[in-house]
């Protein structure tokens, strides 16, 4: 299973959320390690990158983008 991770890695303060993927620092450590929970965490993504988005924020390559 590919990772979900697009090499954004833009952390929300509030959530711990990445705004490219929606993974957290740990959700990345267990990816790398725990191949059984990776249908979990790819599971919980587009909940949190939708919550991200109703919360104002850029997601995906979007939240690359430096503000001006």
């Amino acid at each position: 299973m590919a990772s979900p991770c697009i090499d954004v890695c833009r952390y929300d303060e509030t959530t711990g959320w990445c705004q490219g993927c929606g993974m957290t620092r740990k959700d990345k450590k267990h990816w790398k390690k725990e191949k059984e929970r990776r249908p979990a965490i790819r599971a919980a993504l587009p909940e949190r990158l939708a919550a991200l988005q109703a919360a104002g924020l850029p997601t995906g390559e979007a939240a690359a983008k430096k503000k001006k």
